[in-house]
C-alpha cells in the first residue's frame, strides 16, 4: 500500500538554490520486517530510475530497519544486502541466521548466580510478613532472576560489524558521507535517544543498532556508557520527525507492521485468529497499535512539513502471506523477499500517475520498461550484472561506486 502526500510547496524544486535533500525511514518488525523491506526497497529503486538508496542525504533507523538503515547509509547497496540476507552464492559475506538465535547463555549464568540470593530474600519477606504476602509480591521477587532477554543480542553487533570490515567501510556515526539516526529507548528513563546525535555519536554504529533492535523479552538491554537501552519501536513506530526536522525535501517511510484483516476472504476462517492463540492475539494486537499511532503521526506531517514530499510503503492489510510467517524466523526469507518486491512493484504500478509528477520534481522517473515486465524477479534484479564469476566483477563494481563518490565530493 503506497500513501502519497505531494508537498504544497510554492515553486518547483528546480527553482532552488540547492539540490533537493531525501530521507529515508525505515521502522522494525524483527526479521520478517527487514526482509521484506529489502523486497519493498530494491522494487523501489530499480523501478525508479535516478533513485540510488544507498546514497541519500539522511537515514532514520528503528530496530530491525536499523540495521538495513545502517548498511545503505554506510554505501552497502540493498541488492548486496539482499544478496546477503538471501543466502546468494554471490553475496559478499555469508549470512547464518542461526547466529542470531544463539541463546544468551552469559546472561543465563549471571541470572542463575543470583538465584540464590533471591530465593533467600523472598523467603525472608514471606516469614516476616506472612499475613501480607502474596502470591504476586512472592512471584516478583523471583522475577529477578529470570534473564532479561532469550537470545544473545551480541551477534547482531558483531556480524554489522564484519559486514562493514567486509566491505571496506567504518563503524563511526562522524566518518560517514550523510546523517544517519538509529533511535533506541533509554531503560532508565523511559526517553527517545538518537545515536547519530551531539552527544550520541562517539558509540559504534553496529554497537547502536543492537541498541535499537533489543526487544524486550527476546533480547537483553544493550549497555552504552553506563545505561542501558532497548527497542527504538516502543516510543515511536517510525521516527519519521527525525528525518523531517533534518529539512529533507523528499522523504521515505517504510513500516512492515500492519494489521491483518481477512474481510470477505472465504479461505481464511473468522477464528483463525483465535486458533492461533495467544502468538497471533498479541502479534494482531502490536501491530495495530503500531500502524494505527503511525497514520496519526504521518498524516500531522502532511500539515506541519508541507513543503515535504511524504512517501510511505506499508504492506496491503490482507496480506497472509506477510502476517502469517512468524516475525522471528529466516526460514521463508526468500520468498517472503520476492513477495515484497512483487507487491512494491504492483502498487507502483497503481499510483503512477500521482508518482510520476514528484518524482519529476527531483530529477527521477518511473522505469515503465522493468515495472511493466509481467516476468521480473527479486532475482533477476539482484543477479542481472552477475556471471559465472561474480567476485571480480562485484569489487570493480564496488570500487567504481566509490571513485564516483569521491568525483561527486570533489565536484
Amino acid at each position: 500500500m503506497l500513501t502519497i502526500h505531494q508537498a504544497s510547496r510554492p515553486a518547483p524544486l528546480t527553482g532552488r538554490d540547492r539540490s533537493p535533500s531525501l530521507g529515508l525511514a525505515m521502522a522494525g518488525g524483527g526479521p520478517v520486517g527487514a526482509v521484506y523491506e529489502l523486497g519493498a526497497l530494491r522494487a523501489l529503486e530499480e523501478s525508479i530510475d535516478g533513485l540510488d538508496l544507498h546514497r541519500l542525504d539522511v537515514y532514520v533507523g528503528v530496530s530491525a530497519g536499523a540495521f538495513i538503515a545502517a548498511s545503505l547509509a554506510n554505501g552497502i547497496s540493498c541488492t548486496e544486502q539482499c544478496r546477503i540476507f538471501m543466502g546468494s552464492q554471490h553475496a559478499s559475506l555469508k549470512f547464518v541466521p542461526e547466529l542470531f538465535l544463539r541463546p544468551a547463555y552469559r546472561e543465563y549464568f549471571q541470572r542463575a548466580m543470583k538465584l540464590p540470593a533471591v530465593l533467600r530474600d523472598a523467603l525472608f519477606h514471606i516469614m516476616r510478613n506472612p499475613a501480607s504476602a502474596t502470591l504476586s509480591e512472592t512471584i516478583t521477587e523471583l522475577g529477578r532472576a529470570l534473564p532479561s532477554g532469550v537470545y544473545d543480542n551480541e551477534q547482531i553487533h558483531r556480524f554489522l560489524q564484519h559486514s562493514f570490515e567486509t566491505h571496506g567501510k567504518g563503524n563511526r556515526f562522524d566518518a560517514l558521507d550523510c546523517e544517519l539516526y538509529v533511535v533506541a529507548v533509554d531503560l532508565d528513563s523511559g526517553s527517545s535517544v538518537r545515536f547519530g546525535d551531539e552527544g550520541h555519536r562517539g558509540v559504534p554504529i553496529s554497537r547502536a543498532v543492537q541498541a535499537s533492535a533489543a526487544l524486550p523479552g527476546l533480547y537483553p538491554p544493550v549497555e552504552i556508557d553506563g545505561r542501558h537501552y532497548v527497542d527504538g519501536a516502543l516510543r515511536r513506530t517510525l521516527h519519521a520527525s527525525v528525518a523531517l526536522e533534518r529539512g529533507v525535501d523528499l522523504f521515505i517511510g517504510i513500516n512492515p507492521l500492519v494489521p491483518y484483516d481477512a474481510g470477505d476472504d472465504e479461505e481464511v476462517p473468522l477464528a483463525t485468529l483465535m486458533r492461533g492463540g495467544l502468538p497471533l492475539i498479541l502479534s494482531q494486537t502490536f501491530r495495530a497499535l503500531i500502524q494505527s499511532r503511525m497514520h496519526v503521526g504521518f498524516r500531522r506531517y502532511h500539515t506541519s512539513h508541507p513543503a515535504t514530499d511524504l512517501v510511505l510503503l506499508e504492506p496491503e492489510r490482507d496480506d497472509r502471506e506477510l502476517f502469517f510467517t512468524n516475525v522471528f524466523s529466516y526460514a521463508s526469507r526468500t520468498a517472503l523477499c520476492e513477495h515484497a518486491f512483487q507487491v512494491t512493484r504492483a502498487d507502483l504500478r497503481r499510483q503512477v500517475e500521482t508518482l510520476e509528477p514528484v518524482l519529476a520534481d527531483y530529477g527521477m522517473s518511473l522505469n515503465h520498461e522493468r515495472l511493466d515486465d509481467p516476468d521480473r524477479s527479486l532475482l533477476d534484479s539482484i543477479n542481472h550484472d552477475l556471471d559465472g564469476h561474480a567476485t571480480v566483477g562485484r569489487d570493480l563494481a564496488t570500487v567504481l561506486d566509490e571513485l564516483e563518490d569521491l568525483l561527486r565530493a570533489a565536484s
